[in-house]
């Protein structure tokens, strides 16, 4: 397992996407370590005197005006964790989980929390020897942070609820006992410094923002193929066009798209006596759409790059100015905002993309491709009903779309009166992105099918490489056959990479 040694306040996406992605554990820097130890110390103060601290010594939420005795600390933790396990719905994903892990460390490793080591400790080693909870998915309002799915990883912490041990789903007290783990009993604060955050949501997010920005970059190139397969023009994609508007998207998606059409035979063989003047917009305007859209996910990934590195529970230790004060940065609303915005990109890709596979199925449009690139039409249907569902995908993705973060509602007694709905707009991220991967998918099987129509003439080498690379795993559709499981395999060439790979081509990266 790769074990990263992160820096709180200085973690990059790509650290993040490693946690992600690859599985790796976190250990925090120990650069950290004194900033952690000092806040506590602060805390065990607070817990020791007489001076009303929320959720040092006071109950939570309405109740913060009920002081708390100092022996009843640890019973208070205790209350505080297990009345919150209150998530419903099916596990989220492993990596999900972990990566929330990971982001709570780094929250907690800014040194204004107040925990101990050893709860820090804890959860590296959880990461380490692959002890994850199961967080129910729903639960969440993104308000006091993600209070729900918190509290039931915080649970496991302390030997209760349930976690997976390999491979296996344990008690959370077994799963600990298994790795050679002791459960924590929790000090001042801890279960505070736990629950509350934005680590649920931002996770998701994050998946989200690394889902969506390959599958931009997927259509990129199934958009290219598309372009050939019509026989497009590419002098909308002239590197003057788009420094003339200035988007750095638009810049970079136009560049992309010159490289992967470079050495097109299929596109020298129409440079003249084309009696087209322009292709539809679905051709003409991709750097402007998907550019556009890279930007969007740009931003986002600024938003998701600080929230990462936040301190965002409550109240804040602030050991320079010797205060412990309440605040709000538990409350999601930059992550929502974040979410709804790689949202809006998702919906906007496929909905392109959903017309680019209308166009090259309909022979009025397509230059003279077959009907729904059929050889055979009318005994086939070929494509028919494959365009069909992709309709239907960029449809719900629509509706998917729409805003999570404006849909506030007030809760736990109208003290929560104002919530970011940050876990809705993140989670939802995950289908949308399940959607456009299948769309892709279509595009790349009738865009491959398409060039394959214009024999002899030849793609480009990196077009080439593509369809050869989806060739392997699907043959050329000639008679009517089972098509599901096509439409699978090329969504799958979709989601790991391989159809950006196999051009061997530098596509644009994600930065924040």
């Amino acid at each position: 397992m790769i074990n990263l040694t992160l820096t709180p306040g200085q973690v990059t996406l790509s650290d993040l996407a490693q946690v992600f992605r690859d599985g790796a554990a976190v250990t925090l820097d120990p650069s950290s370590h004194a900033g952690i130890q000092d806040a506590h110390a602060r805390i065990e103060a607070a817990a020791n005197g007489t001076e009303a601290v929320y959720g040092v010594n006071t109950g939570f939420g309405k109740l913060a005006s009920v002081k708390i005795e100092s022996e009843d600390t640890a019973t208070l933790q205790r209350n505080l964790i297990l009345s919150h396990c209150c998530g419903v719905g099916e596990a989220i994903p492993q990596a999900h989980a972990r990566l929330m892990m990971a982001l709570k460390l780094l929250s907690l490793g800014r040194g204004a929390s107040g925990v101990r080591m050893e709860l820090v400790e804890l959860l590296e080693q959880m990461l380490a020897r692959g002890v994850t909870p199961l967080i129910p998915v729903q639960g969440s309002v993104g308000a006091s942070g993600d209070l729900a799915p918190l509290a039931h990883m915080a649970a496991v912490m302390m030997g209760h609820a349930e976690a997976t041990y390999e491979g296996e789903t344990l008690s959370g007290a077994e799963a600990l006992k298994r790795a050679g783990l002791t459960p924590i009993v929790l000090g001042a604060k801890e279960g505070l410094a736990l629950i509350n955050g934005t680590q649920f949501s931002t996770a998701f997010a994050l998946a989200g923002l690394f889902g969506a920005w390959n599958a931009m970059n997927a259509a990129l190139v199934t958009s290219a193929l598309s372009t050939d397969a019509i026989m497009g023009s590419t002098s909308p994609l002239q590197p003057e066009i788009h420094a003339l508007r200035g988007h750095a998207g638009q810049i970079d998606a136009a560049a992309t798209m010159r490289a992967l059409l470079d050495g097109s035979v299929i596109r020298e063989s129409h440079l003249e006596g084309d009696m087209r003047v322009q292709d539809p917009y679905c051709i003409r305007c991709q750097p402007q759409v998907t550019g556009a859209a890279m930007d969007v996910l740009r931003m986002a990934a600024r938003t998701l790059e600080v929230e990462a590195n936040a301190a965002t529970d409550n109240p804040l230790v602030l050991t320079k100015a010797g205060l412990i004060v309440s605040g709000g940065n538990f409350h999601a609303e930059p992550v929502g905002f974040a979410a709804d915005m790689i949202a809006l990109a998702l919906a906007e890709i496929g909905a392109i993309a959903q017309r680019r596979i209308a166009l090259i199925v309909d022979p009025v449009l397509s230059h003279d491709l077959p009907p729904f690139l059929t050889p055979n039409p009318g005994l086939n249907s070929g494509f028919m009903i494959a365009e069909v569902t992709t309709a239907a995908l960029m449809s719900e993705n629509k509706h998917l779309a729409n805003p999570c973060v404006t849909d506030s509602t007030p809760t736990s007694a109208n003290q929560e009166d104002h919530v970011s709905m940050a876990a809705h707009g993140a989670v939802r991220l995950s289908r949308m992105i399940v959607n456009l991967e299948h769309i892709l998918g279509v595009e790349l099987l009738c865009s491959a099918q398409g060039i394959e129509f214009r024999a002899p003439l030849a793609t480009s080498g990196p077009l080439r490489a593509v369809v050869a690379a989806l060739r392997t795993h699907v043959d050329t559709l000639e008679d009517d056959r089972y098509l599901a499981p096509d439409i699978e395999k090329a969504t799958e060439l979709v989601g790991n990479g391989t159809v950006t790979a196999s051009t061997g081509i530098t596509m644009p990266e994600l930065r924040a």
